[in-house]
C-alpha cells in the first residue's frame, strides 16, 4: 500500500537525483541521503508487511468473536482450537511460510514468527474466547 508507494517514490527520487546531479550551490546531502534512501527502500516493505500481517491477526480475533456470537457460546470454539493446537503439536508440520495463511492454527512457531504470522497465537485466541464466556454472547 502506501508504505511501499513511499519507498518506491524514494527509490526513484534517489535514482533520478543521482543522474541529474542537482544545484552546485547546494551543500550537504549526498552520501547521507543515499544511505537514508537505501535504508528506506529496504525497511519500508518490511514494515508494510508487518502491518499487513498485524491487521490479518486482528481480523482473526474478529472472526473468533463473530463465530462465538453465531454459536451463542464461545467455549465450543475454544475447545475446537485446543484440539487443533494439540494435533498440530503432535505432528511436525513442514510448512512453506507462503502457505501458512491457509491453516486454521498457525503452523509457524518460535523466533520472530509471531511478527510474520497471519494468525495470532492459538493460546491467546483460546484465552480470549474463554474470557468471552464470562460475558454474555448475544446471537
Amino acid at each position: 500500500g502506501i508504505i511501499t508507494f513511499v519507498a518506491d517514490m524514494a527509490m526513484w527520487s534517489m535514482i533520478f537525483g543521482m543522474f541529474t546531479g542537482g544545484n552546485d550551490e547546494e551543500e550537504g546531502g549526498g552520501l547521507g541521503e543515499l544511505f537514508g534512501g537505501i535504508l528506506l527502500i529496504i525497511l519500508a516493505p518490511i514494515a508494510a508487511t508487518i502491518i499487513q500481517l498485524a491487521i490479518s491477526r486482528t481480523r482473526e480475533y474478529g472472526a473468533d468473536a463473530e463465530g462465538a456470537r453465531i454459536l451463542g457460546n464461545p467455549l465450543p470454539l475454544a475447545s475446537a482450537l485446543e484440539k487443533l493446537e494439540l494435533a498440530s503439536q503432535r505432528m511436525v508440520m513442514h510448512v512453506n511460510p507462503s502457505t501458512a495463511h491457509q491453516y486454521i492454527v498457525n503452523p509457524l512457531h518460535g523466533g520472530v514468527a509471531g511478527l510474520f504470522s497471519t494468525h495470532p497465537n492459538t493460546q491467546e485466541r483460546i484465552s480470549r474466547l474463554r474470557a468471552m464466556a464470562g460475558r454474555t454472547v448475544t446471537a
